[in-house]
């Protein structure tokens, strides 16, 4: 049992109380960095990075209705998800535009649903609209959870280290309880928006805050590292990770964002499906998310669209942000289809109209 009394009510009162320092972001408390930029994305592409996601939305299906109500109103196959099985979903208007991705986790008795922080309310405000007769009890439980992410070559082993070898026997898309040092919590094995695999850890406030001084603790050998908003911020753009509200907003649509493994084809009617059907059958998509490598210094909080060498709309820029290791300015944008060769060139500009050189890359692993 780990020897400590922590009387804070979160995960970020705890890291304020171990001396890093905090920034007030739109009124909220975050970590922009808790070492170098440099040193977290060492930790989360080659080590181990940790970082805090409680703020998500954390929302608990109760009732014999829920998989099969998430089946009828969201994009993937989920009336036979089974038990400590997770599966990825996305919430789509009737227009099939993004509402939110979400990650359902199956507890039998219940369900968690986890979604962005950004469209928690929206998500709320969705599953409400539509629960009329079904037996479907929602309950809004992000202040009683928290939700670490692992990432980065080396987590299997450190999560070996901390959990010992049943770690080993959890497949993708599955959690299992672990119970160790005098400590109860959840992993669970799942991918990337891009394909690559990570873990989550899902504990109650008590057991998440001792479970997090533990490992920081008892890093061993290890490559580990805290991670802050803006390490995250550069690993998720140069990874080609849509985030919500950048990417993932009723703008776009599951194939523009790159998100059809999400989406199931056949398992019938869904709110947006005729429209997601009807851009696969009939090869309508526009417009595809793409990264982008800017050829000079531009704002990373700038509203930049994209232009070819004539003028005409090409696309329109999400999410900007430096890479101190290559010196270099990243981005991810939606790129009209005529537009989307890999290598193509095209301008970012302003409302001040200067052009800034842009090359379109498909989106591949950090630089």
């Amino acid at each position: 049992m780990i020897d400590v009394e922590i009387k804070h009510n979160s995960l970020l009162d705890f890291f304020e109380f171990a001396g890093y320092t905090p920034e007030i972001v739109n009124g909220k408390k975050k970590f922009k960095v808790f070492s170098s930029v440099q040193n977290e994305l060492n930790s989360l592409c080659m080590g181990v990075g940790l970082r805090d996601i409680s703020q998500n939305g954390i929302i608990e299906l109760r009732g014999k209705d829920v998989l099969d109500f998430l089946h009828r109103i969201t994009t993937n196959s989920l009336k036979d998800l089974q038990k400590e099985k997770l599966a990825g979903t996305i919430f789509t208007s009737e227009k099939g535009r993004i509402i939110d991705t979400a990650t359902i986790f199956n507890f039998e008795d219940h369900q968690l649903l986890i979604c962005s922080e950004a469209n928690r309310e929206k998500v709320l405000s969705w599953i409400n609209k539509y629960v009329i007769t079904d037996d479907v009890h929602i309950n809004s439980s992000s202040e009683s959870y928290i939700l670490l992410e692992m990432t980065g070559q080396q987590s299997d082993s450190f999560l070996t280290l901390v959990c010992g070898n049943s770690i080993n026997e959890i497949m993708p898309n599955q959690f299992r309880v672990v119970r160790t040092e005098g400590l109860i919590f959840i992993v669970a094995k799942l991918k990337e928006l891009n394909g690559n695999e990570k873990y989550w850890i899902l504990a109650d406030i008590s057991n998440g805050i001792q479970l997090t001084k533990y490992m920081i603790d008892h890093t061993g050998p290890f490559d580990f590292n805290l991670i802050g908003e803006d390490a995250y911020n550069i690993y998720r753009i140069t990874k080609g990770i849509p985030a919500a509200p950048n990417e993932l907003n009723d703008q776009f649509n599951p194939h523009e964002a790159g998100l059809l493994n999400l989406v199931s084809f056949t398992k019938g009617c869904y709110i947006g499906q005729e429209v997601v059907a009807r851009l696969e059958t009939y090869d309508k998509v526009q417009k595809y998310l793409k990264r982008l490598i800017f050829h000079q210094p531009v704002d990373e909080n700038g509203k930049l669209l994209l232009v070819d060498q004539e003028g005409n709309d090409a696309g329109i820029v999400t999410s900007i942000a430096y890479s101190p290791k290559s010196n270099k300015y990243y981005g991810l944008g939606y790129i009209r289809k005529a537009y989307c060769q890999d290598g193509k060139t095209l301008f970012a500009t302003n409302q001040s109209d200067e052009k800034v050189p842009v090359t379109i890359e498909n989106i591949s692993e950090i630089k």
